[in-house]
Order: structure tokens, then C-alpha cells, then sequence
């Protein structure tokens, strides 16, 4: 394995300059050099990143919490670890290694919610690709105890997205409180975070209600092993599809990864008894709105499910490397990163985008 590497001075990057801007190519960022690099910090050349909507919205600045500005977006990178700051005691990485940059970048570990498992939710978290810069970039700055190992044998450009979207996934399901054999609903399942939650949900035996639009996610979904279809655009009346397709019962959870407020209000209609509302896509500014009393009356939970800590990471990205879940994706250069996410606000985003970076 190399332990000396030659870091350029300048790279390519992808950047946001302003707000609601426009994406900015610029072939003569500055790239951190070893001694730069503060103790803990590592730098990855990258081979491939994913783009999630989450980069969408940092650039739009349309969530209740807002990206710092001008910025480098991305968080689902997979590269090399060229150089790892001086002082780092115990890292778990060495040169050479492949890993991956996610979207909890780094956190104390030291807190109550780093104990109990919350990483994603520590006040002092780093945020890549938000609260700093990200992986649409040549070489990005990371963290030893944060990036996520990559098993031999598995390529950057499949794991790229296992790193954001698989993980998130993952463990929303994880936490789904579902068995084998029960039944659960996706809303948005034909995009890049549901195509994932498909697969994984059949890993633990559960059957799938997928709801999405169009023939092109309708065969995917199907071809995922989703048990059922139903198409938004063109059912009269969701939650008796979805009631229907389980017995008149209704779904044991619903794992929504739609970007809109509609699948949390229908979802809490179609679940049955002790049914499980898992709550993934963030539609920025909309509301959930339920019956408290059906909420009540049915015994529903509703769950907020945030990103993943580094265990879930791990047991994603180990599934994924084994061949029981594969991303679909299409291979792009960064310069068309714009045109992505046009076609990430118009919804027509089938499956995942992932731009290889060593060109």
C-alpha cells in the first residue's frame, strides 16, 4: 500500500458562491497541504461522488438551517487517503486506504448524543458538503474517526451512494420495527433513496408497497422485488390501494423518503394498528399534519430518522460490498452537475447520480 503520495497544489472543484446561485467550475481551488491538515483531519483524493437532494437544497438555501456560504457541496465521496494531519493519535485509517466522506463529516464523540449512538445529531457536528466543504471536489478534507472504510472489491462509483442515501435508508428500516414478513410502504421509491430502501427492506424479508410515477421507476421498482406498485399520478385514492394490497389492514410502517408533505399525511391513514411512520425526506419548510386522534386510537409511532452513525454506515456499506443491494446509477462528469440538479427539481432523477472524478 503507498505511503507517500504527490498532492497538487490546485484542483477542480464545484461551488456555490452565493445562495440560490448558480454551480461554479473552478480548476484552481487550493488543495490543503499535509501540514495544513489539523490533527484528526485527513485528505481523500476522491474517485467518485454522489449527489443527493440534500446538495440541492444546501444550494437553494431553502431549509430551516442554512448551508455556509460560498461552499463546496457533496457528501456521498469515495476516494484514497493521501495524507492524514500530524498528531493524529490512534487513527483508524492509514494512507492508501480507501474510504468514504458521508454526511456527518465529523462529531466530539463525547456528548450524550454521540454516546447513545446519535452522532448525527451532535451540537459540534461538521456536515460535509454544508457546514463545510464537500465532496464535489478533486480532494476533500475529512476526518479519521468519521470516514467510513471501504471493503476490497467494492467500486468508489457503487459505494459513492451507499454513503448518503444507502445509510440513511438503512437505518430508518433498522428502526422501522418491522419483521420478516411484514409489509412496508415507500413513497419516492423509484428515486435514489428509494430505489436503496427497496432492496434493503427485502434483505429483512419484508414486502414492499412502492409508490412513485412513471413507467421508467415503475420498472425499476419491480425490478427491485417491490410486491406492489402504485402510481400516484394515477391511483384515485392511495391509502384504499395501499389497504387493499394488505388485507384492508393497512402497511405494519411507511419508510417515506418523498421530499413532500403529502406522503407523511397519507402514510398515517394507511398504516394499520401500531403501524410505524418513519420520517426521512425533508420537504424544508411543510408541516406534519396527522389526526391526533387517529394517531392515538391506532397506536401509531411516528419516527424521525436522521442520516446514520457510523455503525450503520459500516453494516450499509457491508450489505451493499456483499451484492444483496445495488445502485442504480448514472455516470456523469461534474461540469454537468447543474444540469442534475435541474432534473432533481423536476423530479425525473430515476435512481442515482454519481460524477467520477478522475477524469
Amino acid at each position: 500500500m503507498p505511503t507517500h503520495f504527490t498532492i497538487p497544489k490546485t484542483q477542480r472543484v464545484a461551488i456555490i458562491e452565493e445562495t440560490g446561485g448558480s454551480i461554479v467550475i473552478k480548476n484552481d481551488w487550493p488543495v490543503k497541504t499535509q501540514a495544513e491538515l489539523a490533527p484528526g483531519e485527513c485528505l481523500v483524493k476522491m474517485e467518485a461522488t454522489g449527489c443527493c437532494h440534500t446538495d440541492l437544497h444546501a444550494a437553494l438555501g431553502d431549509w430551516p438551517l442554512k448551508a455556509n456560504i460560498p461552499l463546496i457541496g457533496g457528501h456521498e465521496g469515495a476516494g484514497i487517503v493521501v495524507a492524514i494531519g500530524d498528531n493524529t493519535a490512534n487513527s483508524p485509517v492509514a494512507l492508501g486506504d480507501r474510504v468514504g466522506i458521508k454526511w456527518l463529516a465529523d462529531s466530539c464523540l463525547n456528548c450524550e448524543d454521540c454516546r447513545n449512538g446519535r452522532e448525527q445529531t451532535c451540537l459540534d457536528a461538521k456536515l460535509s458538503g454544508f457546514n463545510v466543504d464537500g465532496t464535489f471536489s478533486e480532494y476533500a478534507v475529512s476526518f479519521v474517526n468519521h470516514v467510513t472504510p471501504i471493503p476490497d472489491g467494492f467500486p468508489s462509483d457503487e459505494a459513492a451512494s451507499i454513503l448518503c442515501a444507502g445509510v440513511t435508508v438503512y437505518r430508518a428500516i433498522k428502526y422501522s420495527q418491522t419483521n420478516a414478513g411484514n409489509w412496508i410502504v415507500i413513497p419516492g421509491a423509484g428515486g435514489g433513496l428509494g430505489h436503496l430502501a427497496i432492496q434493503y427492506a427485502k434483505v429483512r424479508g419484508l414486502r414492499v408497497i412502492a409508490i412513485d410515477s412513471g413507467e421508467e421507476k415503475k420498472e425499476l421498482c419491480k425490478k427491485l422485488g417491490a410486491d406492489v406498485w402504485i402510481d400516484f399520478r394515477e391511483s384515485k385514492d392511495i391509502v384504499a390501494d395501499v389497504k387493499a394490497a394488505t388485507d384492508g389492514l393497512g402497511a405494519h410502517s411507511a419508510v417515506v423518503t418523498a421530499a413532500s408533505s403529502s406522503g407523511y399525511t397519507q402514510a398515517v391513514d394507511y398504516l394499520r394498528n401500531g403501524g410505524t411512520l418513519m420520517a426521512v425526506g425533508l420537504p424544508g419548510e411543510a408541516k406534519l399534519e396527522a389526526s391526533i386522534f387517529f394517531t392515538v386510537f391506532k397506536s401509531i409511532s411516528i419516527l424521525g430518522s436522521y442520516v446514520g452513525n457510523r455503525q450503520d454506515a459500516r453494516e450499509a456499506m457491508d450489505i451493499a460490498a456483499r451484492g444483496e443491494v445495488k445502485v442504480h446509477y448514472v455516470c456523469k462528469e461534474i461540469e454537468e452537475l447543474k444540469d442534475v440538479y435541474e432534473g432533481m427539481k423536476e423530479g425525473k432523477v430515476a435512481g442515482r447520480i454519481v460524477f467520477d472524478l478522475t477524469k
